[in-house]
């Protein structure tokens, strides 16, 4: 992935585009929008193929997104945007229906920043409001990615005829990924990489909300080649399977044992990579793969700095790949990471070392 730069700091106010075939949300999402001073609305529509056509003629700062619209639904409208005019994308949608929320899970992978749901029949509008225009402002800060040179580049990853040499011939029996913004997609290019038969099992923690985050092990599921499963609190761990972590939830790994707990957020969040990378480091240390992806903030950063300093093989994504490029360049700036890659590369680096002296899992 490119990054074609985030907002300037110019003091000029947000343009944003609504596209929603609802009339009643529209209306709901620009009266919150005009209530704050950095925002403007530069224009609404009511289905798909008017949110792509007015991105390529408004260049708004932000779109925001619903899934369920006529003529182009969510997901091919987010497709047609990042390959036509690309844009910094808020997907805002209902969750009542499972598959609304797998489609804003592949809207994410897609191109679209981040997903937002719908104000709730229990929700007050200051809340709504609130939510919203935080969401607006972090996915401002966003650079927009440019998509097909992303793909270019996966698909020159992909014609690699060897993969890359792990940096220290160690035995490796677990692999840890932890990611925020921009993660979906940043997951599925590492997976996609990685060949079927990895031998290892994979733990992973997104940043998500729990309104999308309950499909997210299903979503993943539809498009790995490994198998997903969701960590359960006592589950062991399963060679050759990706378990994700559920949203509310710190993962922890004691010796083989997954462990889900309700424990503080940290650095604001729940699940938080730091808090996984922390108990691997004491669990399995020098056994493991670890990667830090793309991601808002500082978690995972320190974790994966701890997993060094024990012999893990750390790999943190590289800026160019990267959709935010703060988890990992906290990480690089701590001298946390043995390899700076974009996520297919880190999956050839992984593949080399699950090869290499490997035993039975932990």
């Amino acid at each position: 992935m490119t990054a074609a730069g985030g907002l300037a700091s110019s003091g000029r106010r947000l343009r944003v585009l609504v596209a929603d075939d609802s009339l009643t949300v529209r209306k709901r999402l620009v009266s919150a929008l005009s209530n704050a001073p950095e925002f403007v609305v530069v224009g609404e529509v009511s289905d798909g193929e008017k949110a792509v056509a007015a991105c390529r003629e408004l260049r708004p700062d932000v779109l925001l997104l619903d899934i369920v619209m006529p003529r182009l639904d969510g997901v091919r409208a987010t497709q047609e945007i990042m390959a036509t005019a690309p844009t910094r994308i808020l997907i805002v949608s209902g969750h009542e229906r499972r598959g609304d929320a797998l489609d804003s899970m592949s809207a994410l992978a897609a191109g679209a920043v981040d997903a937002l749901e719908k104000p709730r029949v229990d929700e007050s509008e200051e809340a709504f409001d609130e939510r919203l225009l935080r969401a607006v402002r972090v996915v401002a800060r966003v650079p927009v990615v440019t998509w097909r040179k992303a793909e270019r580049a996966e698909r020159s990853l992909d014609s690699q005829q060897e993969p890359i040499a792990p940096s220290v011939a160690t035995r490796r029996e677990l692999m840890v990924v932890g990611g925020s913004t921009g993660g979906p997609s940043a997951f599925i290019e590492l997976l996609r990489a990685l060949p079927p038969t990895f031998p290892l099992p994979i733990l992973l923690v997104l940043h998500i909300g729990p309104s999308f985050g309950f499909a997210f092990a299903d979503w993943l599921g539809t498009v790995s080649k490994i198998p997903v499963v969701e960590a359960a609190n006592g589950m062991q761990l399963r060679p050759g399977y990706v378990h994700v972590c559920p949203p509310e939830r710190h993962l922890v790994l004691r010796g083989s044992t997954l462990v889900l707990t309700r424990d503080p957020e940290r650095h604001s969040c729940r699940p938080s990579v730091d808090v996984l990378f922390e108990s691997v480091a004491e669990s399995a240390g020098e056994r493991t793969i670890a990667c830090l992806l793309t991601g808002i903030g500082r978690d995972g950063a320190e974790g994966l700095r701890l997993l060094r300093a024990r012999g893990a093989l750390t790999m943190a994504q590289d800026e160019a790949s990267s959709v935010v490029f703060g988890m990992p360049r906290e990480a690089i700036l701590r001298g946390a990471a043995v390899h700076v890659l974009p996520p297919a590369e880190m999956a050839h680096v992984a593949s080399s070392a699950a090869r290499v002296g490997r035993r039975r899992a932990p």
